[in-house]
């Protein structure tokens, strides 16, 4: 009889306790198919791909494979070409986001104005951001060739170019090709997010700045800056990772010449992986410039939480 009545009592218990496991569990169930998807499609191939660092991976060779440990990093150090592709790396990626970040956020004040037509204009203006990466290098390389193209003749009439040449085919000039490409169609990111902030900041904050005496120019820095500060930053930061990590711009203007002087670390890794078939040491500088990201992101996000706890 005792245990009958103890059973009696615990079913209740487990039968709660079992609910609470449930209720626990319940948004990690639902959450499931996209961590699995996650794992599956990022960290999988990132796994995969950071292995091949340590290993000996080439295409045309059948006897590759094996474990060569820190061999590829010794070489890495002392590959000229890689220097010289990390300091094209920080050129194109420092012009291309500071020039997308000044106009786009220009773009974004205008756009933020009331004006007839505007709906118009908005989806003119971002509709470079539709346009596939392929076809913009594609643009920009004609538009750049001396023959076909109206850019060197425009730039020698503005006096801005001494002759009619080819400015891609020229070292000291090529990258402002690929930059120039760049930044046009990288104008409608910067301008659709910080058009968005723009809109979320209360129209009471500048209507008592105006009553204040405040004019266009100190509300711009004490309450447009300010309070759009932590989604530049974040911007910023997304819209670098994306630019040093983009090659087909390269690829396809410049296919990283003349003499390398297009060549960035992601268009090396793209040479050097499906030209030279070594995925080893391709596999190496991606994970280097993965690893000079990381800490550039942790440096970037820090500075957004210094902002933040500022404005709190």
């Amino acid at each position: 009889m005792g245990t009958g009545h103890d059973q009696s009592e615990t079913e209740p218990e487990v039968r709660a306790v079992r609910k609470r496991l449930a209720s626990s569990a319940e948004p990690y169930l639902y959450s499931a198919p996209a961590l699995i998807l996650i794992v599956a499609v990022m960290l999988v191939p990132l796994s995969v791909g950071l292995s091949y660092a340590f290993r000996d991976i080439q295409l045309l060779d059948p006897f590759s494979g094996g474990f060569v440990g820190f061999d590829h990093f010794r070489e890495l150090k002392a590959d000229h070409s890689f220097r010289a592709a990390l300091l094209n790396t920080v050129v194109w990626t420092g012009a291309s986001v500071a020039l997308q970040f000044i106009f786009g956020l220009i773009l974004a004040l205008l756009l933020n104005r009331e004006f007839p037509g505007r709906r118009l204009v908005q989806a003119l203006v971002f509709l470079p951001w539709a346009v596939p990466t392929f076809l913009v290098g594609l643009d920009w390389a004609w538009l750049f060739n001396p023959v076909v193209g109206p850019l060197p003749g425009w730039l020698f009439t503005l006096k801005i170019t001494h002759d009619t040449n080819n400015l891609l085919a020229d070292p000291a000039t090529a990258l402002i090709g690929p930059i120039v490409g760049a930044i046009w169609w990288g104008i409608p990111f910067f301008a659709i997010t910080i058009l968005a902030a723009l809109q979320s900041i209360p129209k009471d904050l500048y209507e008592a700045a105006s009553i204040d005496g405040a004019g266009a120019f100190k509300q711009f820095r004490s309450i447009t800056l300010p309070l759009l500060a932590p989604t530049i930053v974040i911007t910023i930061l997304l819209r670098t990772v994306w630019v040093a990590n983009f090659a087909d711009l390269i690829v396809v203007m410049t296919n990283g010449g003349p003499a390398d002087s297009t060549q960035t670390v992601a268009s090396y890794i793209f040479t050097t992986a499906f030209r030279r078939l070594d995925f080893g040491y391709a596999s190496t500088i991606a994970a280097v410039l993965l690893m000079l990201l990381f800490v550039y992101a942790l440096a970037i996000l820090s500075l957004r939480r210094l902002l933040v706890q500022r404005q709190s």
